[in-house]
């Protein structure tokens, strides 16, 4: 059955937007050429999952614009649920200014399209979310959440209205931090690490999380280390941990097991979604343990192929048009052997 006629087993919430990918080595403000891409990484996550066969739904909010008219259409092209998708006739959707360096690595670098009240991500509506959510949170099997909706009053509190819900129904969180802080402050360093209050803020999500996803540098900003095991530790719940470091091989920590992958080395586009496309094929493996009944998590092969995963979106500009099947994935991994 199609994934859009199947209750959704993952909620993906936070920002539907356009990356604008400046030239290699040019800024995506000034420099022509530019190429527009659908992302935002819970959007992205979405995509992702419904394109591995993962039935899922999006939450979140689209200005009235071509951008959200895109958006629209390619939810209902993947098959993503969007009963909890806001529109906004006053704020369009956000785009942001992606430079990439001669090597397809990417940094966050402001935003275009705003017209002095901000975007439609930012302005999610807590108090409409109730009547969709309810159906949604009977069935779904996991939340996916990123920190960037802290950053706005009222996405913060739709945030956090969905995570009590969840948690309240005994669904499972799953953090992909994901710090951006131009989203905090458009001034602010696209390098910097997040402020004392900025780490307050984010500090529910990490005791909430069952999954929690980094990068090596955001796990030494938040824990003072980049071994999952640290981090792991350092909270009550004890959670699964997945660092990520670029090449460098992921680390992982999952009930109270520890070990790391070395990344697959494939020819690189763009790296913009590929951390995205990892965190879909993470869930998608776990939900797939759980309907097969597993007793335990087998974190080797789970990693290997969400790891999968992101090197075949690393292949393609964008972060959703290069995103695999669960075929493709497994085709890739047949030809590593």
């Amino acid at each position: 059955m199609p994934s859009s006629t199947l209750p959704p087993q993952v909620l993906c919430l936070g920002e539907a937007l356009v990356d604008r990918l400046g030239p290699l080595g040019g800024d995506p403000a000034t420099e022509l050429p530019w190429d527009d891409h659908l992302g935002g990484a819970p959007a992205n996550v979405a995509c992702a999952l419904a394109r591995l066969g993962t039935p899922c739904a999006f939450v979140g909010r689209l200005g009235r614009d071509g951008i959200g008219q895109e958006f629209a259409k390619l939810f209902a092209e993947r098959g993503v649920d969007t009963r909890a998708l806001q529109w906004d006739g006053t704020r369009p959707s956000r785009i942001v200014l992606v430079r990439r360096d001669a090597d397809g690595d990417r940094q966050f670098g402001g935003f275009a399209g705003d017209r002095g009240d901000g975007f439609a991500d930012q302005a999610l509506d807590p108090s409409a979310l109730s009547a969709a959510l309810g159906p949604l949170l009977a069935t779904a099997r996991w939340l996916l959440v990123g920190t960037i909706p802290l950053a706005s009053p009222a996405a913060a509190a739709a945030l956090k209205l969905v995570c009590r819900q969840a948690a309240a129904a005994g669904m499972p969180l799953a953090l992909d931090v994901n710090w951006r802080p131009t989203f905090w402050d458009p001034a602010a360093d696209p390098a910097s690490g997040p402020t004392r209050a900025q780490i307050d803020a984010i500090a529910p999500l990490l005791q909430q999380a069952s999954l929690i996803k980094c990068a090596a540098e955001e796990a030494r900003w938040l824990f003072g280390s980049d071994d999952p095991a640290v981090v792991c530790a350092a909270l009550p719940q004890h959670p699964n941990v997945v660092v990520t470091d670029g090449g460098a091989p992921l680390r992982w920590c999952f009930a109270g097991r520890s070990g790391e992958l070395q990344a697959f080395r494939v020819p690189v586009v763009d790296t913009t979604g590929a951390g995205d496309a990892f965190t879909a094929g993470l869930l998608h493996g776990l939900l797939l343990d759980q309907v097969q009944g597993a007793s335990a998590i087998q974190p080797e092969a789970l990693l290997r192929f969400a790891s999968a995963c992101g090197a075949l979106v690393c292949q393609g500009a964008g972060a959703i048009n290069p995103q695999p099947s669960a075929e493709a994935v497994q085709y890739f991994l047949a030809r590593q052997a």
